[in-house]
């Protein structure tokens, strides 16, 4: 088989594909003239799949950690749940912070989102704020990321 870059009528190159028994790949249609490679289709797929699916494994997976309040939870309750926060951010994990409110309780929302302010600046020096309390439904929640360089 040649070696190198050559511009060939679609019949020569097909009879040389042929005649090596390799298949004649059309690289990049856009091209002028359009490129082809003469190579292993068969070969040419399981390397790309191999190569993507090497990509997906390289890929970082990202751990969601949620933490639940009440709109009255105490000074020691959140204290422990400060140092559950601090060691999941410490692992790179992001976590989910929320407020659920019962029943009535929703009356509370101011309380409920001091509280995830008060939470995502004892956090400061550990994670980014990604989303401010936010009211869904009966749940306001706040998503704080991992800093970069705290791994």
């Amino acid at each position: 088989m040649e070696g190198g870059n050559a511009v060939l009528s679609i019949e020569k190159a097909i009879k040389l594909a042929q005649d090596n028994e390799l298949d004649l790949v059309e690289i990049s249609p856009n091209a002028e003239p359009p490129v082809c490679k003469i190579i292993d289709y068969a070969k040419f797929k399981y390397e790309q799949k191999k190569k993507q699916k090497e990509i997906k494994a390289n890929a970082a997976k990202v751990v969601l950690k949620e933490i639940r309040f009440g709109p009255n939870t105490d000074d020691h309750d959140f204290n422990f749940k400060l140092k559950h926060a601090i060691n999941f951010l410490k692992e790179g994990a992001k976590v989910k912070a929320y407020v659920h409110f019962v029943g009535r309780s929703i009356v509370f929302k101011e309380r409920g989102e001091m509280l995830l302010l008060k939470f995502a600046q004892e956090l400061e020096d550990h994670g980014v704020v990604e989303q401010m309390p936010k009211l869904e439904g009966k749940r306001m929640s706040i998503f704080i990321a991992a800093k970069a360089g705290k791994k």
